[in-house]
C-alpha cells in the first residue's frame, strides 16, 4: 500500500490540532463530593479519580500459550491476557464509578503471540474486507481511552499499524513519532479527557503518548524515510507546557520506555531508550507516568522533578496483562482551579480473577482458528530436543536455528562476490521451555523455538571482530572461580543480561572460561581446526535485531550488509522442516562451544 499523505496521516487528529477532546462521563460522582460551599470554615471541594493502565500486552487476549497449546503458566503462576484484565477493570469501575475512571495502555500491543501473528500475516487485517484485529476488538470492548505506540507496533509495517489504528475506538498516541518529511506528528500526540465532578467545573486530564526512539533502528526497513523518532524528553518538554496552557488540570504520560536511563543500541542514535525516569526528572508539569517496554513490575515509584521539586509517580504493570496499574488522584479546588493534592499507584494481579466471559466469547472463533493453525503438522523429528540447558550448553535445538540460518544465507549469496566466504551463524536461547518432540513436529513446536518476529541478514566480519563479539556475549555468565561449585540457577544473566542477549555462534569452535574476567574469556577460538586468523573475512548470519544494534554487540551494526530478507526466521525454520520432512539432530548437531575453567569443562 503506497504511503500517500492520506494514509500516512491516517485517522488520527495528528496533522491539525493534534488533539482529540473526548467527553468523560455523564453521571456525576456524588460519592466523591465533600462539600460544596465557598464560604469561610466550609470544607474545600474535592474530587478523586483513578486511571488504570496496561502495557506490553503483546497480542495476549486469552490466558493461553499458543506455543505449548495450553493454559499459560509460569513458576509464579501468573496469568496473562486482556480477558483477565477486563475482569479487574470491571471491578475497579464498579468500586469507583465508571465515570471516575480512565483506561490507558503504554504500547507493544499487536505483536507477540501466534494470535496477533495470524491476523497480521495469515489472515491479515489489511486484506480487502479483512478481519478486525483481536486486540482492537478486545480493547474496544473493555473501553480503552488511549494507548501509546510501542516499538513492536511497527514490526509488520506501517499499513498494518494504520489499519489497526483505524479499527480502534481510541487514539494511538505518539508525540515523538513524526512524519520524516514534515516533522509533524504522524499520530495524535495526546488526548484530553474531561471528568465530571459534583462541583461544577470538570477536571481536564491530558494523556500524552511517547514511543521508543529505538524504532528507527529496530524497524529501519519499515520506517526509514517515512518516520523519525526524536527523544522522549525533548517532545515531552514541547507538549507538557502546551497541555497546561490548554487548561489541563492533570497531565499523565503514557511512555513506551523503561525507567533505567539506559539504552541497548549504544550511541547509534542520540536518544535514550529507557527514558521514563528522565522525563519525570527533567520536564515540569507531569503528574504521573505509565511506564512500558522494559517488562518489569514497578507498583509505585517516585521521581523528583529537578526544577520544581515536585514528586512524579511512575508505575509499570507486568507484561502480557499479568498486572493492571491503578493510579489514584486526589484533587482539591483551590483559587479557581483543580490541583492534584495526592497521587499514588499500585498494581493488581490478574491471576486473582477469572477471565471475563464477554471477552472470551467475543473472540472464541479467532482463538479456535489460531489453535488449529499452530497444530498443523509440518514434519517429524527422530529425537526430542529441548532448550532446558541451552543457556549453558551447546544444544542440538540451537544448532537447528543456526543450520537453517547458515544454509539460507549460503543459498542467498551463491554465485555472488561473497559466495566463497565461510558462513557462520548466531542464535540465542529465546525460551528455556521450547522443545521439538520426537515424532510429529507442528508449527507451534517450530515457532516456539523462535518466538520473535526477527528477520535474517548477512553481515561481513573479520576474525578479530568475531572474537570481540564473542567476548561481549560471554559477559552473560557470572564469574565463577575454578573449584567453586557451579549452580546453573545462578550462573547466567550476569548484570541482568537477558537470555536473548547471549549469542552462541556456530561454524567456529571456542571455549568460554567463566573463571576469567569479562573481556578475556574466549579461549582456543578456532576455525576448521586452526586458530582463527584475525584478518580473515567471515559472513555472519544474524537476526535484524542484533544487526541493527539490539543488545549493543560490537561491530555488527556497522558491518557491511551483504544480504537481508523480510521473511521471519521463524517461518524460514518452518519452511525448512517442511522441505526436509524430517529433523535429524545427528545430521547437524555438534558441540562447537563449551564452558570451561582453566581448561577443564564445567559440564
Amino acid at each position: 500500500m503506497p504511503l500517500n499523505r492520506r494514509t500516512f496521516l491516517g485517522t488520527s487528529a495528528a496533522a491539525g490540532a493534534g488533539v482529540a477532546i473526548a467527553g468523560g462521563s455523564a453521571a456525576p460522582a456524588a460519592a466523591h463530593g465533600h462539600g460544596h460551599g465557598h464560604g469561610h470554615g466550609r470544607p474545600p471541594k474535592r474530587y478523586s479519580f483513578t486511571v488504570m493502565g496496561t502495557t506490553d500486552l503483546h497480542g495476549n487476549v486469552f490466558n493461553w500459550d499458543y506455543f505449548t497449546d495450553k493454559e499459560f503458566d509460569d513458576k509464579d503462576h501468573n496469568d496473562v491476557g486482556l480477558a483477565k484484565i477486563s475482569t479487574l477493570v470491571n471491578q475497579v469501575r464498579q468500586e469507583k464509578g465508571r465515570a471516575n475512571t480512565l483506561m490507558i495502555d503504554a504500547g507493544d500491543t499487536i505483536q507477540g503471540t501466534q494470535l496477533s501473528y495470524y491476523y497480521a500475516k495469515i489472515d491479515p487485517i489489511t486484506a480487502k474486507r479483512g478481519p478486525v484485529h483481536p486486540m482492537a476488538q478486545a480493547m474496544n470492548a473493555i473501553g480503552y481511552d488511549a494507548a501509546a505506540l510501542g516499538n513492536h507496533e511497527f514490526n509488520y509495517g506501517i499499513p498494518v499499524l494504520r489499519k489497526f489504528e483505524e479499527q480502534c475506538d481510541f487514539p494511538l498516541l505518539g508525540a515523538n513519532a513524526l512524519d520524516a518529511k514534515t516533522l509533524r506528528p504522524a499520530f495524535a500526540p495526546y488526548v484530553i479527557k474531561k471528568m465530571r465532578t459534583p462541583h461544577g467545573p470538570d477536571v481536564k486530564v491530558a494523556i500524552l503518548g511517547l514511543t521508543n526512539p529505538g524504532i528507527a533502528i529496530w524497524d529501519k526497513a519499515n520506517v526509514n524515510g517515512k518516520m523519525v523518532f526524536p527523544g522522549l524528553e525533548e517532545q515531552a518538554a514541547k507538549f507538557v507546557p502546551r497541555l497546561r496552557s490548554m487548561g489541563a488540570d492533570v497531565v499523565i504520560v503514557s511512555a513506551h520506555s523503561g525507567n533505567s536511563g539506559t539504552s541497548s543500541y549504544g550511541d547509534q542514535i542520540p536518544y535514550v531508550e529507557n527514558a521514563a525516569g528522565l522525563v519525570a526528572e527533567q520536564v515540569p508539569g507531569i503528574d504521573a507516568i505509565l511506564v512500558g517496554h522494559a517488562h518489569l513490575e514497578i507498583p509505585e515509584y517516585f521521581v523528583e522533578n529537578k526544577q520544581t521539586g515536585k514528586k512524579v509517580v511512575l508505575s509499570e504493570p507486568l507484561k502480557w496483562g499479568q498486572r493492571l496499574t491503578l493510579f489514584d488522584f486526589d484533587l482539591v479546588w483551590e483559587k479557581g482551579r483543580w490541583v492534584v493534592e495526592r497521587a499514588g499507584s499500585q498494581v493488581l494481579n490478574s491471576n486473582t480473577v477469572a477471565e471475563d466471559r464477554k471477552i472470551t466469547r467475543l473472540l472464541a472463533d479467532e482463538h479456535k482458528k489460531v489453535v488449529a493453525y499452530v497444530n498443523q503438522v509440518i514434519g517429524t523429528s527422530t529425537a526430542a530436543m529441548t532448550t532446558a540447558e541451552a543457556a549453558w550448553k551447546d544444544e542440538p535445538i540451537i544448532d537447528l536455528i543456526n543450520v537453517v540460518q547458515a544454509e539460507t544465507v549460503k543459498a542467498a549469496l551463491a554465485g555472488g562476490a561473497y559466495a566463497a566466504l565461510p558462513v557462520l551463524s548466531q542464535a540465542s536461547c529465546f525460551s528455556r521451555t521450547a522443545q521439538i518432540p520426537a515424532g510429529d513436529v507442528t508449527i507451534k513446536d517450530a515457532a516456539g523455538l523462535y518466538p520473535f518476529e526477527n528477520t535474517l541478514e548477512a553481515r561481513l566480519l573479520t576474525g578479530a571482530q568475531l572474537k570481540d563479539y564473542l567476548e561481549f556475549s560471554a559477559r552473560y555468565y557470572v564469574q565463577t572461580a575454578a573449584g567453586v561449585p557451579v549452580d546453573t540457577a545462578k550462573l547466567t544473566n550476569a548484570d541482568n543480561t537477558p537470555d536473548y542477549n547471549y549469542d552462541a555462534v556456530s561454524g567456529l569452535t571456542y571455549e568460554i572460561d567463566i573463571a576469567k574476567p569479562n573481556g578475556s574469556r574466549i579461549v582456543n577460538l578456532s576455525f576448521e581446526g586452526k586458530p582463527i586468523d584475525a584478518a580473515a573475512q567471515f559472513v555472519l548470519a544474524v537476526n535484524n535485531y542484533r544487526a541493527s544494534g539490539g543488545g549493543n554487540f560490537p561491530h555488527v551494526a556497522g558491518a557491511k550488509q551483504l544480504w537481508a530478507n523480510s521473511e521471519e526466521i521463524r517461518n524460514t525454520i518452518i519452511a525448512w522442516v517442511q522441505a526436509k520432512g524430517s529433523v535429524d539432530g545427528a545430521q547437524f548437531a555438534s558441540v562447537d562451544w563449551r564452558l570451561t575453567r582453566e581448561g577443564t569443562p564445567v559440564f
